[in-house]
């Protein structure tokens, strides 16, 4: 049988060539197409997303019948952090080396987590889709409100949910310390929406995400969903990310959350509307973050992507004493993982001495008081590379210019009234602030 076999191809193979040699078939092959062009980092000079992030690419943030879209988030008058973190392009120390190669994060902020030194940056306050690192916010109202022993049972809008899933099902019995689980080491949209139920739903759920974010001096955050699916109005920055981190490093319930590599989850019992069904059983959650088991000193840190946020992610490493933070914004996995762009940033900054500083994430948000729409372009960064093809955010033709002065003009006249009253109850609220977070100045 063999025999036979290679004699076929031998006979198919001089029939062929003798086709060939006649011209009935080319025997040139096609020329391999041209390798994809080097994937860019978007060059954010201009400030593209100075105001509200770019439009999105689906649907996932009509808003629903008889809502609005909400205006974008209110721009500080003063960069919150300081003044050099106003800037919208690659904002590093005085004689710092070149950044590592192959970041391409639209935007991203390297912090020491414990003096809130930020150590260099790439367009902090852009406005950007956080996707599921959002969910570090909601992580701690729930451990603001509720108490982590209380058992919950699952229904099948929490099992059903859209999104990536930590697993539970209708029926399973949790304790909400194994919903936190669920939500943070594998990004449980479902974990999220159990939770969200028992903070009121997720209307609740976001107006006190909000509450807190604005609490921490996040003032570029909006979140829309509880679990980061995009939604509209959704909105963040690289800087309020690192601001949302850092406080969520110091609670010593949620650190331990996020540096936890695996945990026995329970399973469900079967659904008895489903011919056949059966119980599912328990099984071993694992963190889904790689920074964990691959880098020296990893402390954990929060993966995230959607189509409209692309990929986000924040991660944390502690060496020499010294304990680093990075979050990235607007991001690809090429031409590597997200998480390995971290590590290189993280790498950076170790090498940094620890003086070094270009901000601050403890800053007070009550010093920002008037509200504005607009920030001014910094100058080219040294080495930026323009993202491929022309900016559509960057669009500036006349008619262009007309409307959003005009519309720009209406809100900014509703944001100054509305001013003096927003930053009265931030006074009020700073006060929480900083028994909650005591670490923050």
């Amino acid at each position: 049988m063999m025999w036979r076999r290679k004699s076929a191809v031998a006979v198919t193979g001089v029939a062929l060539s003798a086709v060939a040699a006649m011209g009935g078939v080319s025997s040139a092959q096609p020329a391999p197409p041209p390798p994809p062009a080097p994937l860019a980092t978007p060059n954010t000079d201009s400030c593209p997303f100075a105001v509200a992030p770019a439009p999105a690419i689906d649907l996932s943030e009509v808003p629903a019948p008889g809502d609005t879209v909400p205006p974008p988030v209110p721009v500080p008058a003063n960069p919150v952090g300081g003044d050099k973190l106003g800037g919208c392009g690659i904002i590093l120390p005085e004689a710092a080396p070149p950044l590592p190669a192959d970041i391409v994060a639209s935007g991203w902020v390297l912090a020491d987590a414990e003096s809130g030194d930020v150590l260099a940056a790439k367009d902090p306050h852009g406005r950007y889709r956080p996707a599921s690192t959002i969910k570090l916010l909601l992580a701690l109202v729930v451990l603001d409100e509720l108490d982590l022993d209380t058992v919950v049972t699952a229904t099948a809008e929490d099992a059903n949910i859209e999104g990536s899933a930590a697993g539970i099902g209708k029926g399973g019995i949790y304790t909400n310390h194994q919903l936190m689980q669920g939500l943070i080491m594998a990004s449980g949209n479902d974990a999220a929406h159990a939770l969200a139920r028992q903070l009121g739903g997720d209307a609740a759920a976001v107006s006190k995400m909000n509450e807190l974010a604005a609490d921490l001096g996040a003032l570029d955050t909006r979140a829309a969903t509880p679990s980061g699916l995009d939604g509209p109005g959704m909105s963040s920055s690289p800087y309020d990310q690192a601001v949302i981190f850092q406080a969520a490093l110091q609670d010593s319930t949620l650190a331990n959350l996020i540096r936890t590599e695996s945990a026995e989850f329970p399973g469900f019992p079967k659904d008895p509307t489903i011919p056949g069904d059966e119980d599912r059983p328990g099984f071993m959650l694992a963190n889904d973050n790689r920074l964990l088991y691959n880098y020296d000193g990893a402390l954990g840190g929060k993966t995230g992507f959607t189509d409209d946020a692309r990929h986000t992610y924040v991660g944390a490493a502690e060496r020499g004493g010294r304990t680093l933070l990075v979050t990235l914004m607007g991001g690809e996995a090429t031409p590597i993982r997200p998480w390995e762009q971290a590590a290189r940033l993280l790498d950076y900054g170790f090498a940094l001495p620890a003086s070094t500083s270009i901000g601050s994430l403890d800053q007070d948000a009550t010093d920002y008081a008037a509200p504005s729409l607009a920030r001014t372009p910094s100058p080219a960064a040294p080495g930026s590379v323009s993202a491929v093809g022309p900016n559509p955010d960057n669009d500036s033709t006349a008619m262009k210019r007309i409307a959003l002065g005009t519309v720009g003009g209406v809100v900014v006249v509703g944001l100054v009234l509305g001013a003096i009253t927003l930053n009265r109850r931030r006074r009020q609220r700073v006060l929480f602030r900083r028994q909650r977070f005591p670490f923050r100045r």
